[in-house]
């Protein structure tokens, strides 16, 4: 399977190759830019992997949660591929793809993404035996304070909201968080997974997950 994977939902931008269970990838920590970086980094990693857009069998993003610029350029791009080579789609959440990084199988993690705005994205997941993540429960957006688990079913912990509000850290320190933020590498492998599974919808059904309706702060 080739499956192509688009992620611009944090201040990570990257995008990755999957064929045939190896992985091209290529990222670029900054602050701004995607929308100019995005589509010199499809070209860069589908030249390297001899990959036509068109033989793709689908085309993976990040869904979010995340900044609402960031997701909404991943979506306006793979839109834009995906109609004009004929391709499906597969949104893969954010949060998931930071829980992937860490994930080791039969053990549960907790995912705390720095939201801005004093609030984090949280959510649980599971490693089934695929080692492959599995979420439990819904995603949500709230303060620091009001994530809440039963910390004896949880062993790992990662994301960017553990380094921004240190409250969060030292709650959550016998997990010993690791700082991380979503890549394409896993958004591809967890995308596969799905369109494997059949999942993958038209391009014009290709939406983005906020979780917070408020995506900005109103000046006074």
């Amino acid at each position: 399977m080739k499956v192509l994977a688009i992620d611009t939902a944090t201040e990570r931008c990257s995008v990755a190759l999957r064929i045939d269970g190896q992985t091209i990838d290529r990222v670029i920590d900054t602050p701004r830019g995607h929308a100019d970086m995005i589509l010199p980094l499809v070209r860069d990693v589908l030249a390297e992997g001899g990959v036509q857009l068109a033989e793709l069998d689908g085309i993976a993003y990040g869904r979010g949660p995340g900044g609402f610029t960031g997701v909404r350029i991943a979506i306006g791009v793979v839109q834009g591929l995906a109609f004009g080579a004929g391709l499906t789609t597969v949104g893969v959440s954010n949060l998931a793809a930071v829980a992937q990084q860490v994930a080791r199988i039969g053990e549960r993690t907790l995912v705390c993404m720095d939201a801005r705005m004093n609030e984090v994205y949280w959510g649980l997941y599971d490693c089934a035996d695929d080692g492959l993540v599995v979420g439990v429960g819904i995603e949500s957006v709230a303060a620091p304070a009001s994530v809440s688990i039963a910390i004896g079913n949880v062993m790992r912990a990662a994301g960017s909201g553990f380094a921004a509000y240190p409250e969060l850290a030292q709650r959550f320190s016998d997990l010993s968080p690791v700082h991380a933020l979503p890549r394409a590498m896993e958004i591809a492998l967890l995308g596969e997974a799905s369109l494997l599974r059949g999942e993958g919808r038209p391009a014009h059904e290709a939406q983005p997950v906020y979780l917070r309706d408020n995506v900005a702060i109103a000046k006074k």
